[in-house]
C-alpha cells in the first residue's frame, strides 16, 4: 500500500519512542506533513543541504534524521541563516524532516546497540539501565448504561491501542456508594442519604502523548459531577539507557582495541586515554559525547568507554580513576546507526505492506580537516 509520512514516524517511535528523549530535545517531525505521501526515504545522520539534495536527487520525500535542524527555539525563519534556508529548502522541494535525537540514543534499538554490535559485544545491556515506560494505564468508574459511550470517545483519542488490535479495554461490575452534600446534584441515586449504586471499573492503556487528550475526553463524556479516575504509569524491562556495556569475545590489549576501533568507525583522529598495554575485556560505548557516564561505566566494570567529545579533565579524571578511555569523535561513534536504522525500518516497512525503499544516505557531514590542510 501507499507508504505516507506518518507510517514511517509510526515505525521509527516504535523503535525509538519520543518519551525516552531527553526534557531539552526536539525530537519528531521538523517539518512537512504527515499525510504526504512517499516512495522513498531516505536516512542520514545530519539534515544538511547535501543530504537534502541527496534527498531530491535519489526520489526521497522524506529525511530521517539523528540531529534535528530545529534545536533551539526559532524566534523567526530568516532564509539567510543557515536553519532557514534549508527549513525553506525542504518546504520547497516537498521534503519532511523528521528527527530521532536522544530518543534514539537511548533506545534499545538505537545508536549505542548499533555501536555495540559494531564493535562484538556480547551481551550488551544499557548504561544506565532505566525502566523503559511503558505508557500508561487509564481507569475510571462509569454506570453500566454509560460504559459504551465513554469507551468509543476513549478509542477515538487511540486510547485502549495494543500493539495492532485497537479498542482494547477491561471492564468489571462493581458497587459504588457516596453520600452527597448539600449542594451536589448526583446523575444517581438519592440527593440525600447514603447511596450504593452498580458501577463498571474500565481500564484502557493510554500512551504517553496521548494521555492528556484522553483524559480530557473522559471527562467530557463522564455523565457524575465529580468522575473518579486513576492514571497508573507503566514500566516494561529495564532496557533502556543512553550507553550500553558489554564483554568482548576475548581480553585483548587497550592499544589492539583502540586500533580497531578506528578502522571499524573509520575514524582518523581517534585517541586514546590510558595504558596501551592494558587488557581489556569489558566496555562501555556511547556514541555522540559520554564523557559523563565515564564514573557509571566504571562502577559497572568496564576498562574503557568508547565515545566521543570528551574534554580534558574528563579524560584525566577517567584514567586517574581506573578507566581507559577511546575519543573516536562525536560523528564516527554515531554514523553506525545510520545503516542499522535502515535496515530496522526496512524490515518493518516490507512487514507493514508499506511500498516505500529505505535509503541510506552516501553523504559524510564530518566537518573536521584531520592534521589540517596542506
Amino acid at each position: 500500500m501507499a507508504c505516507r509520512v506518518g507510517d514511517i514516524i509510526a515505525l521509527v517511535e516504535e523503535l525509538a519512542p519520543p518519551y525516552l528523549a531527553e526534557d531539552w530535545d526536539n525530537v519528531g517531525l521538523q517539518v512537512g506533513s504527515e499525510r504526504a505521501e512517499t516512495g522513498a526515504v531516505l536516512v542520514s545522520l545530519d539534515a544538511h543541504p547535501r543530504t537534502l539534495e541527496e534527498a531530491r536527487s535519489r526520489g526521497a520525500g522524506m529525511l530521517v534524521c539523528h540531529h534535528p535542524p530545529i534545536f533551539r527555539p526559532l524566534r523567526r525563519l530568516v532564509t539567510d541563516e543557515p536553519v532557514g534556508a534549508l527549513l525553506r529548502d525542504a518546504l520547497v522541494s516537498g521534503v519532511a524532516v523528521y528527527a530521532a535525537h536522544t530518543n534514539l540514543d537511548a533506545s534499545p534499538h538505537g545508536v549505542n546497540a548499533a555501536l555495540a554490535t559494531l564493535l562484538a559485544l556480547r551481551d550488551h545491556r544499557p548504561l544506565p539501565a532505566e525502566p523503559l515506560e511503558a505508557g500508561y494505564k487509564l481507569v475510571t468508574f462509569l454506570p453500566p448504561e454509560h460504559v459504551a459511550e465513554v469507551s468509543a470517545a476513549l478509542f477515538e483519542t487511540g486510547a485502549g491501542a495494543i500493539g495492532d488490535y485497537a479498542g482494547c479495554s477491561f471492564r468489571v461490575e462493581g458497587t459504588g456508594t457516596f453520600t452527597p452534600g448539600p449542594s451536589s446534584r448526583p446523575a444517581r441515586g438519592e440527593a440525600s442519604g447514603p447511596n450504593v449504586v452498580s458501577e463498571v471499573r474500565l481500564e484502557l492503556l493510554v500512551n504517553r502523548e496521548g494521555l492528556e487528550e484522553a483524559v480530557e475526553a473522559m471527562l467530557s463524556r463522564h455523565p457524575y459531577e465529580e468522575p473518579a479516575y486513576d492514571i497508573y504509569r507503566l514500566h516494561g524491562p529495564a532496557c533502556a539507557g543512553l550507553g550500553r556495556i558489554g564483554d568482548l569475545p576475548e581480553p585483548v590489549s587497550l592499544g589492539r582495541f583502540a586500533r580497531k576501533c578506528a578502522k571499524l568507525l573509520g575514524s582518523p583522529a581517534l585517541r586514546l586515554a590510558g595504558d596501551p598495554a592494558a587488557a581489556v575485556s569489558r566496555v562501555a560505548v556511547c556514541g555522540g559525547s559520554g564523557g559523563k557516564l565515564a564514573p557509571r561505566a566504571r562502577e559497572d566494570g568496564a576498562q574503557v568507554l568508547v565515545t566521543g567529545d570528551v574534554g580534558y579533565h574528563e579524560a584525566q579524571e577517567a584514567v586517574e580513576a581506573g578507566l581507559a578511555v577511546i575519543d573516536a569523535g562525536h560523528y564516527h561513534t554515531e554514523r553506525p546507526v545510520v545503516p542499522h536504522l535502515a535496515a530496522l525500518l526496512s524490515g518493518r516497512a516490507e512487514r507493514s505492506g508499506l511500498e516505500v525503499e529505505i535509503l541510506v544516505s552516501d553523504v559524510h557531514t564530518y566537518p573536521w580537516i584531520d592534521g589540517g590542510a596542506e
